[in-house]
């Protein structure tokens, strides 16, 4: 009976195994996206603590009032 259980259950079903490599892959992904967007966080946020600011370059002499 125990062996006819066995070969019931057989072994893995290969779309199971299929679904796991791409999460598996998918997970890699992400991990390795949130390290890159980590550094990129971490580069801004040390620019702003220089004083490093993108708004440097812009030269505004005067403000404009938003409605007129």
């Amino acid at each position: 009976m125990a062996k006819a259980l066995l070969g019931h259950i057989g072994g893995y079903d290969p779309r199971v195994l299929a679904e796991m490599r791409r999460l598996q892959q998918r997970v890699q992904d992400l991990e390795t996206q949130l390290i890159r967007v980590q550094a990129e966080n971490d580069a801004l946020a040390a620019a702003t603590r220089h004083g490093d600011s993108v708004l440097d370059g812009i030269d505004v002499p005067k403000a404009e009032p938003a409605l007129t």
